[in-house]
C-alpha cells in the first residue's frame, strides 16, 4: 500500500507515525472501519478527527514531535477536546506528571495521572495476561505488557478503568483521552480502538449537528 490513508466510509483517524507499532494500530483501525492517516506532519494532522499516540520509546516520541513540528499542535487539539488514545508510550505522553522521565523530557499532557516509566522492568519482562475492564462489557481483556508505565496517581478529573490484581493502575479515561499501559493493537483486542472510535464519532456528531 503505498497511500498515507485508506479510503474507508468511517471517521479519518490519524497514528503518529514517527516511532513505535504504527502498522498493529492502522490495521485495527481499518479493521473497524475507520480511514487510518499515518501522521507524521502537522498538515497531516490537520486532516484527522483523532489521533492514536502508539507505543514505542517516549523520550524518541516527544523529541520527534517537537522537531517536526507537532508537539504543540497535539497539545493544542487536546486542549480544543480531538479524541486521543494512547498505548503504552502514548500513556506516558498523555499523562500530566511523569516519575522517573529523562532530563528535559516533555508530555502533551491532558490526563491528570501520574505514570511511572518501564514499570514492569525490561524487554526481557514482557508478558500476557487477563485484565478485566468492566466499562467494556464482557470477558476480560487479552492485554500484552511490554515494558509497560503503571499510572502512580490519579487526579481527581481523571476515572481508573483497569487495574491489576495487585491495585496497578493499567488504563484510564478523562473526557476525550484513553490511556492504557498495554497493546490490545498487538493482542488483536478491539474494544478499546471502538471506545476511542465511538468517542470521535460523537465529537463529528456534534461539530456537525
Amino acid at each position: 500500500m503505498t497511500q498515507e490513508s485508506t479510503k474507508a466510509d468511517g471517521p479519518r483517524v490519524g497514528v503518529l507515525a514517527l516511532q513505535g507499532d504504527v502498522r498493529e494500530h492502522v490495521a485495527m483501525l481499518e479493521r473497524l472501519g475507520a480511514e487510518a492517516v499515518r501522521v507524521r506532519r502537522p498538515e497531516e494532522f490537520a486532516t484527522v478527527d483523532g489521533l492514536i499516540i502508539p507505543g514505542g520509546e517516549s523520550s524518541v516520541i516527544d523529541k520527534l514531535t517537537r522537531m517536526f513540528g507537532l508537539a504543540d499542535p497535539i497539545r493544542e487539539a487536546i486542549r480544543a477536546g480531538m479524541p486521543m488514545f494512547g498505548t503504552c508510550a502514548g500513556l506516558i505522553m498523555l499523562a500530566d506528571r511523569l516519575v522517573d522521565a529523562i532530563d528535559g523530557q516533555q508530555t502533551f499532557g491532558g490526563l491528570d495521572v501520574t505514570v511511572r516509566r518501564n514499570a514492569f522492568g525490561r524487554q526481557v519482562d514482557s508478558f500476557e495476561g487477563p485484565v478485566a475492564v468492566p466499562s467494556l462489557g464482557g470477558d476480560p481483556v487479552r492485554a500484552a505488557f511490554i515494558r509497560g508505565p503503571v499510572v502512580d496517581t490519579v487526579g481527581p478529573d481523571a476515572s481508573v478503568l483497569a487495574a491489576l490484581d495487585d491495585g496497578s493502575v493499567v488504563a484510564v479515561e478523562q473526557g476525550n483521552l484513553l490511556g492504557i499501559s498495554f497493546h490490545p493493537e498487538i493482542s488483536g483486542e478491539p474494544r478499546f480502538h471502538e471506545r476511542f472510535l465511538q468517542r470521535v464519532a460523537e465529537r463529528i456528531a456534534v461539530r456537525e449537528g
